[in-house]
Order: C-alpha cells, then sequence, then structure tokens
C-alpha cells in the first residue's frame, strides 16, 4: 500500500448518522424520492441534474425571497443565468439564524479574548445601515473595506449588504498602490478604514495610505475611520471623516433590500502578479446558495459550532468563513501573526474560544511540523471536530502531523477551490474516511474532471483540473469587462465552454482528489511532468531548510532546473544537505527531477494572499523584464526578485 492510499480516519456511524449531510440524503428521499446509498451516488445525481440539484438546496435550506423563478439554470458557461426573476438578500439570511449563542468570538495579538452577542452584531448592523443610508448608499453603491480581521468588519460588511452595497475589502497590509489597483476599478462610495494596525509585535500606521486613496479615488465621498491602533486617534488628517463609534450611534431600522439574484454581491481579486488584477464579481444569490451548500453539507457547521479560519480580509477565505453565521455557528476571528510570539499562539486560541472547526493553510501545518509543535499534548483541544486546510496542497506528512499532533479522533477537510467561486471544488465530506495526502471528494453540483491533453475525462491520472457544468457561484462578470473578453481568457481559452482552473489533479480510483500544483508551473523533464507541489514535500522533510521554489527553465529542447532555498535559522547550505535534498527528492520521486543546481536565497517571493511567485519567476529568469513579469505591488516581499533579476543576467537562456 503506497502512503497516498493509507487510511488515518473513519467516521463512526453515529458521526455519520448526525451529519448534515446525511440529513439532506434523507430529505431527498423523502421529498424527491431519491434513494441514494452512497457520497458517490449523490455526487453523480447532483452534476447530471444540475437543475434539480439547486433547486432542492434552494429548497432544503428554505431560501426566502421575492419571486419564483421561470427555470433554475438558463444559457452556458460563462453566461449561465440561475433563478432569473427572484429577489433576495444575503445578510437576512444570516440574521435568521441569530441565537443566544455568541455571534463572533474575537481575539487580538493584544487584547483578551472578546464575544460579541447576535444582539450586539445587530445592534450595530442596523445603525451602521443608517449612517450609509444617510450619506446617500444605496443598491449598487461600492462600499470597500481597508480593515483587518475584526468583528467592525464583519458589521460593516453586514450593513452594506442589507442595504443591496456591493462590498470589496483590502487588508491593511496591502501597500498604497495594491489597493488603488484594487478599488480604482469599483470607484467606491465610502471607504471604511482602520488608522493602523499591529503584526507579529509591530506597529503600522496607515493613515498616510487612507489619504493617499482619498485622492487617487475620487469617488470617496466619506471616510469611516475606526481608531484601531490609538484608540485616541480623532482622524483630524482624514476629509470628510467620521469616526466609527460615531457612525454606529446613527438611529438605524435594520430592513433588508432584497436583490437580483444576479446581483452583486462582492467584488474580490486575483493576485494581479501580471497586471492589474481582475476584479471578480460574485452574485447574491450564487454564494448564498454555495455557501449554505458548502459550510452545512461538507463542512458539517451547526448551530452553537465555534467555527475559525486564519485569514485577512484581502483573501476570499474571510468572505468564506463569514457563511459560518449562515448555519448558526459563531464566527471566531484572530488578527494578528500565526507565528507570534510562538507557532503555539493559534492552538492557545483554539483552546480558549474551544474551537470546533479549525481552519488553517497548509504553509502553517508544514511551519508546526519544522518547529516541532505538540499542539495535542500542550493544549486542551476536546472541543476540536474538524482541521480545515488550502490555499497550496497538503502533503501526505502534513496529514500524517495532524494526526500524530493534534489527535486521532478528527476530522480532516483538506480543500481547494478559489478566489474564482469564494468555495471549494473539493473538499470534505462527514460521510466518507480520510486517506493521507487525499482531498475526500469533489464537491455536491461541481462537476470537476481531470482532463488530458486531447481534452478526454482520466482517473488515476494526473490532468488539468476542469469544471464542465455551471455552479452559480461562478462570477457573474468580471468589473469592467462587459464582453466578458477577460473573463473568457482566463477560464475558457483551453477548452471553449469549459472552465479551466489551472491546477494538475488526479481523481483517485476511490474518487478522491490530489492536487499537485499550478499546471503553468509545470516541472517537465524529457517529457516526464509533475507538479511544483511534489518537489515542495519532499524539500520540507529536509529540517535544515525553512522554505523552497522551484523553478524548471527550457530552451528549445534542453531544461534546467534550479531549486531555490532558504535555510534554517542556524544552517548554511553544505554539500552534505544538497546531498540529503537530491536523496529525497530521487528517493520520493525519480531521477530525472533532481534539480540541475541548488541555490541559497535569502527569501521566496510571495503574494499578498502567500501563494509562492513560480511562474513570474521562470520569466525574470527567461530575460523577461520584471515589470513585464509582474507587478510587484501583487507581492509581500517584492524586494526577493532582486535576487532573480541579477540571476537572470548571467543565465544564457533568452
Amino acid at each position: 500500500m503506497d502512503e497516498t492510499s493509507k487510511l488515518l480516519w473513519a467516521p463512526s456511524e453515529e458521526f455519520k448518522a448526525n451529519s448534515n449531510l446525511a440529513k439532506y440524503m434523507t430529505w431527498l428521499e423523502v421529498n424527491r424520492n431519491l434513494n441514494l446509498e452512497t457520497y458517490k451516488d449523490l455526487w453523480e445525481w447532483s452534476t447530471s441534474n444540475i437543475s434539480d440539484f439547486w433547486e432542492s438546496i434552494w429548497d432544503y435550506f428554505e431560501v426566502e425571497a421575492d419571486g419564483k423563478p421561470n427555470e433554475v439554470v438558463a444559457g452556458y458557461m460563462p453566461e449561465a443565468k440561475w433563478f432569473q426573476g427572484t429577489a433576495l438578500n444575503y445578510a437576512e439570511h444570516i440574521f435568521r439564524k441569530a441565537s443566544d449563542n455568541p455571534a463572533i468570538i474575537f481575539k487580538s495579538e493584544t487584547t483578551s479574548l472578546r464575544k460579541i452577542s447576535w444582539l450586539e452584531l445587530r445592534q450595530h448592523t442596523e445603525n451602521l445601515q443608517g449612517y450609509l443610508t444617510s450619506v446617500g448608499v444605496s443598491t449598487g453603491d461600492r462600499v470597500a473595506a481597508y480593515l483587518p480581521s475584526i468583528p467592525e468588519a464583519t458589521t460593516s460588511f453586514l450593513a452594506a449588504n442589507a442595504t443591496g452595497a456591493v462590498w470589496s475589502s483590502c487588508s491593511p497590509d496591502f501597500g498604497l498602490s495594491s489597493i488603488i489597483d484594487r478599488f480604482a476599478q469599483i470607484e467606491p462610495k465610502v471607504l471604511i478604514a482602520v488608522d493602523g494596525y499591529r503584526y507579529g509585535g509591530k506597529e503600522f500606521n496607515k493613515l498616510e495610505i487612507i489619504q493617499e486613496l482619498q485622492k487617487a479615488i475620487p469617488s470617496i465621498e466619506q471616510v469611516i475611520l475606526i481608531p484601531y491602533l490609538n484608540p485616541e486617534e480623532k482622524g483630524e488628517s482624514i476629509h470628510n471623516c467620521i469616526l466609527w463609534s460615531e457612525a454606529i450611534n446613527t438611529p438605524g431600522n435594520l430592513h433588508f433590500e432584497r436583490v437580483p439574484f444576479e446581483h452583486p454581491i462582492w467584488v474580490l481579486y486575483s493576485s494581479g502578479t501580471t497586471g492589474i488584477p481582475k476584479a471578480i464579481t460574485h452574485s447574491h444569490g450564487g454564494v448564498l446558495l454555495e455557501h449554505l451548500k458548502y459550510l452545512a453539507l461538507h463542512n458539517n457547521v451547526k448551530p452553537g459550532d465555534n467555527c475559525f479560519w486564519y485569514t485577512t480580509t484581502g483573501w476570499m477565505m474571510w468572505n468564506y468563513i463569514q457563511a459560518s453565521l449562515l448555519c448558526g455557528g459563531t464566527m471566531v476571528l484572530y488578527d494578528g501573526s500565526p507565528a507570534y510570539p510562538d507557532m503555539n499562539c493559534l492552538w492557545q486560541f483554539a483552546e480558549e474560544a474551544s474551537i470546533t472547526h479549525f481552519g488553517t493553510s497548509a504553509g502553517f501545518v508544514v511551519a508546526n511540523m519544522k518547529a516541532d509543535t505538540h499542539p495535542g499534548k500542550d493544549f486542551d483541544l476536546s472541543a476540536l471536530q474538524s482541521i480545515g486546510s488550502t490555499g497550496s496542497p497538503l502533503p501526505p506528512e502534513g496529514f500524517d502531523w495532524i494526526y500524530n499532533e493534534i489527535k486521532e479522533d478528527l476530522w480532516l477537510a483538506s480543500i481547494s477551490g478559489g478566489t474564482d467561486v469564494c468555495s471549494a471544488f473539493v473538499g470534505g465530506n462527514p460521510l466518507t474516511p480520510v486517506y493521507s495526502g487525499e482531498i475526500q471528494c469533489r464537491a455536491l453540483g461541481c462537476k470537476l474532471e481531470s482532463f488530458d491533453e486531447d481534452g478526454g475525462a482520466v482517473i488515476n491520472q494526473v490532468g488539468e483540473m476542469v469544471v464542465t457544468e455551471p455552479m452559480p457561484s461562478m462570477p457573474v462578470y468580471f468589473w469592467n469587462d462587459p464582453n466578458f473578453d477577460r473573463y473568457k481568457s482566463s477560464y475558457f481559452e483551453m477548452f471553449p465552454g469549459i472552465w479551466r482552473h489551472g491546477d494538475w489533479t488526479m481523481i483517485t480510483p476511490r474518487d478522491g482528489v490530489i492536487i499537485l500544483g499550478r499546471s503553468d508551473s509545470t516541472l517537465n523533464r524529457g517529457g516526464v511532468r509533475i507538479g511544483t507541489s511534489e518537489i515542495y514535500r519532499a524539500v520540507d522533510k529536509i529540517e535544515e531548510v525553512a522554505d523552497s521554489l522551484i523553478i524548471c527553465l527550457e530552451k528549445g529542447t534542453d531544461y534546467y532546473m534550479p531549486l531555490f532555498v532558504v535555510m534554517a535559522e542556524g544552517h548554511e547550505l553544505s554539500e552534505e544537505t544538497k546531498k540529503k535534498i537530491n536523496t529525497t527528492i530521487r528517493s520520493e520521486y525519480t531521477p530525472r527531477h533532481i534539480p540541475d543546481e541548488i541555490i541559497a536565497i535569502s527569501e521566496v517571493p510571495y503574494t499578498i494572499s502567500g501563494k509562492k511567485v513560480e511562474t513570474p519567476v521562470k520569466k525574470i529568469l527567461l530575460g523577461k523584464a520584471t515589470s513585464q513579469a509582474i507587478n510587484p505591488d501583487a507581492l509581500k516581499n517584492p524586494e526577493a526578485l532582486s535576487y532573480f533579476e541579477e540571476l537572470s543576467t548571467k543565465l544564457d537562456l533568452q
């Protein structure tokens, strides 16, 4: 048995019977006369009968709306239309789940744990909506936020959403150009911002950024300032500024503006590494249905569950975790570094907040492995039922570490999706076992396949990840892309009429899924292709290495594949370490993918959303000007590119 088929966990009969997914299947049997015995049966029905499936989600979750659709879906990707003739509101569905449980649990690096009741959340939302309405915000206007992951961000979203306004947010760790590149596209009427924030024990003042945003984006008529860094800040240097405390003291009367199903709910952004970020616009109805489906059926969120995902407002997982409120769960937020003062801070938080569902990234899991943490031994994680992981492929060793170091009876839901649908294509399943290195299933209603070069679906073979049927949470459009030109070029150029996501994937014989990295970053040596994630998996086993970046450069029929490594503190790149790296890659994969050279660097370049920058570095090394290969403002650490710019002048690969 190879390690990717190692059984790590199986749900008990009681766990399965009590799951939301099992209850939905029972409902289908009673209300649709569908006797679907296995998850595979259910998935095949949901993707072969798209209209019937999404209509069942609408009915099962008792969506409240005006009007009735003539048909569930009309047309084809990328211009499929859903539930035309209906009007609804996302925030309305959140507040109908109000209970005596806390709505939000929050903690930051400098504040103790705080619980926000549903009554407080509703009151603040109501008053902020009253203020937004008083300054002329109405249906279709844009409200932009420059905020950390704090309760005020959720209040702001709900107030804007209830009004029918379009939401958009960036984290305050974004630089000025990055924010302008995003918000200038959508011309917001109101900006909600903090004066600064703390991260890793350091303070960052952002008042000058706000001033510059006002100059660069003339559509901003009003700024609502949250004195988050300095409680005494009055915002006197900001034009047309009102303090948060004043805004939420404006008398209001909470009302929910029901908007057409396809009305924009928010604008999210691509990383913008190769130009102006794509302004990805989702619909009210599409996101509502997708979030109800995924959070309830795939994440198994129930009333009273404490749901956490470590994220910033600049990553779609912030939008995603808001949906825990749709299920009656308590949303758990943390603002600060996940490694300050050390790698145990979030595990301590998990104990303190009695977190039920703990969401993180594969990078965080690997960092814990290297830091040799022992959360299960050092903290009381008895409330913890599931671990979610996304952002990049979680290697089998990460799976094993979770079961060895957190606890054995734990549901690991590795997921993969993205900003494009604000959800997951593949992910967790409370009815099936967890196998090492393998995502459990393809999500309901998501007709995901692995295509070979001829466009044929393959099993147990690496191929392009595609989606062959529309999903309601696919973007309704990109902002300022009226002819769908940029939209179509992003997803539909390789296979016309079929969504190509850009990942290498493999569907296993038991219907699990393995993601192997971006397909535009393929490592091709002598006709044998593998994903970059396989090299990272091998290098992550080397304790002397803190981080790595692998690039394959082609020149005609020749290949040059350097591996760049960031050494762990106290270690230097020695011949012995190089040998250890090569031996591990050779034994894990094939001799064809031994790097031609291993080079020590000070840091790997990352996008603001935390993804390694592979393809742009490849272009730079092949001689393309940095300004043409990547937008440095899209990077968390643009100074990391200087090494590769210098190296490109020494390589004869142009």
